[in-house]
């Protein structure tokens, strides 16, 4: 059966109310008065409801219009969004962009960046997935994405610009023994203790081999919470744990060795091509505003 309405007609209705008149929502439209109260009357004989009165000089909804414009709103938002992406499509716009980024990467500034590309490319979509630092080598030889932030390795021939460094601490639970041992502490006496790292599954087969104690995990967060528990002591991302050292929770390790860690993180398009791709290098500034 098919449908008896038309998107026309149900943008006349939600251009009415907005305006509260015939004559601003005929100007709106770039349409006659006589039009605008043509579709609307045909709209309301085909439902058989009033939809819309006069309230002094405004026009208004009545109940049964405001349940019947509630649920095709989002029909005309949808609508818009269609041509809104076929445009793009006319214009060379690509409609998704994927994006690989380091588990450690702040997550409020990503979400900023991911904010702000949406203002300005609406109907791009962007697919985000997380890699961990010992798979970004893997990762961008497999191509599957348009950009990265993520680690690189100096010998890259990637095309690739620094953005941040991300500064690791040595932490352990504001109860552990390593904490009663002086300062500064020596590797000798770390390796007395089991040490937390974030890996994937594939290094964890390696490190299974080793002879020092080693628990490993395969998100930044399930990390955080095995040092936090006590499990062991670890080196972990300071912008990740930054209220549980100001809560007491966690300390920080007088290691003798540097105090801190850093790891840089690189944006990375896929390929060389890319940097010409108006799409791809809107996210990417809107990561490097972000991140700068």
């Amino acid at each position: 059966m098919s449908p008896g309405t038309t998107l026309e007609q149900w943008l006349v209705l939600q251009t009415l109310v907005e305006e509260g008149s015939y004559v601003r929502a005929a100007e709106r439209l770039n349409r006659s008065q006589s039009s605008v109260s043509y579709a609307l009357a045909a709209l309301q004989e085909r439902l058989g409801i009033e939809l819309l009165h006069i309230q002094g000089r405004k026009a208004e909804l009545t109940e049964a219009g405001r349940v019947m414009l509630a649920q095709a709103q989002p029909l005309l938002a949808g609508f818009r969004q269609l041509e809104s992406r076929a445009a793009s499509l006319k214009a060379g716009v690509r409609g998704s962009v994927g994006l690989v980024v380091d588990s450690v990467l702040p997550k409020a500034q990503l979400f900023a960046a991911l904010l702000h590309f949406s203002q300005d490319w609406p109907a791009v979509q962007v697919h985000v997935a997380e890699v961990l630092r010992t798979e970004s080598e893997n990762i961008l030889n497999r191509q599957e994405a348009e950009l990265y932030v993520i680690t690189q390795k100096p010998d890259s021939d990637a095309t690739a610009s620094f953005l941040l460094n991300i500064d690791f601490v040595a932490l352990a639970h504001a109860d552990h023994p390593l904490h009663q041992l002086g300062d500064p502490l020596s590797q000798a006496q770390l390796e007395q203790y089991p040490l937390v790292v974030i890996t994937d599954r594939a290094m964890q087969r390696t490190q299974m081999r080793g002879a020092r104690p080693v628990w490993s995990f395969t998100t930044v967060e399930a990390a955080v919470e095995a040092v936090c528990h006590g499990v062991g002591y670890g080196w972990l991302p300071i912008n990740r744990v930054a209220t549980l050292i100001d809560s007491g929770q966690l300390k920080r390790l007088p290691v003798a060795s540097a105090q801190v860690r850093k790891t840089p993180l690189y944006l990375v398009f896929g390929n060389e091509s890319l940097c010409f791709d108006k799409t791809v290098t809107a996210l990417a500034d809107s990561l490097r505003h972000a991140l700068a």
